[in-house]
């Protein structure tokens, strides 16, 4: 297959072609036009892409998203509006999101604002009009770049700021996002999952106590744990094994989260290593997984391409399983680097990279991928049960 060719601009003088609004700026030059969205201003960051169909307000509140401007590979983002239940936090964490088609009208009855306007209210930006097909072919064939996007409010554009600006943005490798994202203080959380026609309900007759240590947790995964029936302590991805354990858990929850697993791991793993000692059931999600598999001894590395979207077939190797799950993720969990004692429990069936591991003879266990979807299918929402039965078997 022939690489695809990104559009250039003809345009050295800064100013756009007609009836363009906003630019998207990659860190090897190309140049690719669009009308602007949300709000006006600048944003850098790794732009990927997101095949989901499904749940856009979740991916751009996603705190995975953290440091990356998101393709979305579905043309209709946007058509059926935002509301304030379909979030993952309580603001974006992605720093800028493209797309093919201009927001149409939204046709939804829980639709209570525009994409363009609830975009605009949370600062963020958003560029439309841009070959995303092509864009994400390019993103395939040379991996993920780093980039600009820009939506001035007088319509001027430098491209050679922009273009420097976006080389000398240093990369997600190495960068620890979880700080950023992770909650300041403590809380309880008992809300549990969405119903039609109810919202979301409460846990009133929870079975065991958990705590999570949120390093960007998505709300749906508290909610899930909840609704499987725990009871949640949340704490701070700064929270020491002391302070973890004096809450007398009856397990231990690691959230998903952005950024290097390695960097982040120079103050977690630590703490993780005295949490696996203390034979507490241990469950991880996401970066959880990763800094799981760094603090059992094995390594991390930053992907080529990522995995992000809601239709990844993964294979349980324990059942022989499949199941289609919703992901977002750039780095993983290097499976010759696992340790003795320590099992790759689940692979990824596009590219056979290691997608869940568990502990012999210790109820500790983690997947890469999302089993609370939002968005996505919901083969995966089993691996909260087993977790609270790993609990109760251990009690």
């Amino acid at each position: 297959m022939t690489p695809a060719q990104p559009q250039r601009s003809l345009r050295t003088d800064g100013s756009p072609p007609p009836g363009t609004t906003a630019v998207l700026v990659l860190e090897d030059g190309h140049v690719l036009w669009g009308k602007g969205l949300g709000a006006q201003g600048e944003a850098v960051g790794e732009v990927c892409f997101n095949t989901a169909i499904t749940g856009y307000q979740e991916i751009l509140t996603d705190p995975s998203y953290a440091g990356q401007i998101i393709t979305f590979t579905f043309p209709h983002i946007g058509n059926v509006g935002t509301n304030p239940e379909d979030r993952e936090r309580a603001h974006p964490a992605a720093r800028g999101f493209v797309l093919r088609s201009a927001i149409s009208e939204p046709s939804n009855f829980r639709s209570a604002a525009h994409l363009d306007a609830w975009a605009k209210q949370e600062g963020m930006i958003g560029i439309s009009g841009v070959d995303t097909r092509r864009l994400t072919r390019r993103i395939r064939d040379a991996g993920a770049p780093k980039g600009i996007v820009s939506f001035p409010g007088d319509g001027r554009f430098d491209l050679d700021a922009l273009h420097a600006e976006a080389r000398a943005w240093p990369g997600l490798e190495g960068m620890d996002l979880a700080k950023e994202v992770t909650t300041k203080d403590a809380y309880d959380w008992d809300e549990t999952c969405w119903r039609l026609g109810r919202g979301y309900d409460r846990q009133r007759a929870p079975d065991h106590h958990v705590v999570a240590i949120d390093y960007g947790a998505k709300w749906n995964i508290l909610r899930s744990l909840a609704n499987a029936g725990a009871r949640l302590t949340v704490l701070p991805a700064s929270a020491k094994a002391n302070e973890i354990l004096s809450l007398k858990p009856d397990g231990i929850f690691l959230s998903n989260g952005p950024g290097d697993p390695a960097a982040t791991g120079a103050y977690a793993v630590p703490v993780l290593k005295d949490l696996i000692a203390s034979s507490v059931p241990i469950f991880g999600i996401c970066l959880g997984h990763q800094l799981l598999a760094l603090s059992l001894g094995a390594k991390t590395k930053k992907m080529f391409l990522g995995h992000r979207g809601a239709n990844h077939p993964v294979k349980d190797l324990k059942t022989g399983r499949v199941e289609i799950t919703s992901q977002n993720h750039g780095f993983v969990v290097v499976e010759e680097s696992l340790p003795k004692g320590v099992t790759m429990s689940h692979v990824s069936l596009f590219d056979g990279s290691l997608e869940g591991l568990a502990v012999e003879g210790k109820p500790v266990f983690s997947v890469q991928y999302h089993p609370e979807a939002s968005p996505g299918p919901h083969d995966s929402h089993y691996l909260f049960e087993r977790f609270l039965q790993r609990i109760k078997d251990h009690a």
